[in-house]
């Protein structure tokens, strides 16, 4: 199972990353210079490395990941759901919905409680938006990320399938909605009564405080709305917002030794 596991979800990661790689050359919502030529380069070099750090010190320090978590639990018959007999579909789909709002919970803690902001503040300081920007996220906030969805994976007795699912499509969407592809309006009002698409979670890495406090879905964008922190468009139009955090300008941001540091300094 947990070699059947990797193999998915690199499959996956891969085709859509791919995907949304040539979908955006081919069709860029935003051409800035920070998100071509040689800074482009340096971002996509640190973002990428970073999810490669990230995946190693998950491997290291959680190695059962979400999925494991979720057979050790149905092993051991743990969790609400199996406690109340319910049926497996039904639980399937409510672990799924469950895991969806805590990410979502997660993020907005991420940016409200300030040791949390030191270490999330490293995504929102990439002064670009693209494919690659879903990927920079610090290695420690990956792993605590995943001691939060497997404490829910446990609390619940979330079905097995459900938990994969829910990885593959919340790395998919993450992927999509950062990416920087030029969708038609009329698409992406439709879109979004279902999912968040780019343009409605580019919104959050404007570097207005009132818009970067907006936004904070990754696969369903109800939450947002039924909190009251959704915001259609950003005040300056998407060709004129300013991208990342007002205090982190340049290409120093895109360097990766600068990034790794950044939850360590106190500015």
């Amino acid at each position: 199972m947990e070699i059947s596991e990797a193999t998915i979800r690199l499959a996956a990661f891969l085709t859509i990353f791919i995907s949304m790689a040539i979908f955006e050359l081919w069709s860029p919502r935003l051409e800035r210079e920070e998100m071509k030529g040689a800074w482009k380069s340096k971002r996509w070099f640190t973002n990428l490395s970073v999810v490669v750090l990230s995946s190693v010190a998950l491997r290291i320090i959680f190695p059962a990941a979400a999925v494991g978590t979720a057979i050790f639990a149905q092993e051991k018959g743990w969790g609400l759901f199996p406690a109340l007999g319910m049926p497996p579909l039904v639980a399937g789909i409510l672990a799924f919905v469950i895991l969806d709002f805590a990410v979502w919970l997660e993020h907005v803690a991420s940016h409200k409680i300030p040791i949390l902001w030191r270490i999330h503040r490293m995504h929102h300081a990439d002064n670009g938006f693209d494919v690659t920007t879903a990927l920079r996220f610090h290695p420690i906030e990956i792993v605590l990320s995943m001691f939060w969805k497997a404490g829910i994976v446990i609390a619940l007795g979330a079905p097995v399938l459900s938990v994969l699912l829910f990885e593959i499509v919340l790395n998919g969407t993450a992927m999509f909605n950062h990416s920087n592809i030029n969708l038609p309006q009329p698409i992406d009002r439709w879109l979004r009564r279902a999912i968040v698409t780019p343009d409605m979670h580019r919104v959050h890495h404007s570097s207005t405080p009132r818009e970067t406090d907006s936004n904070y879905g990754f696969n369903f964008p109800f939450w947002d709305r039924l909190f009251g922190t959704y915001i259609a468009q950003p005040k300056l139009g998407h060709e004129g917002m300013e991208i990342g955090l007002k205090e982190y300008r340049g290409p120093m941001s895109a360097g990766l030794l600068w990034a790794l540091r950044l939850p360590f300094v106190r500015r």
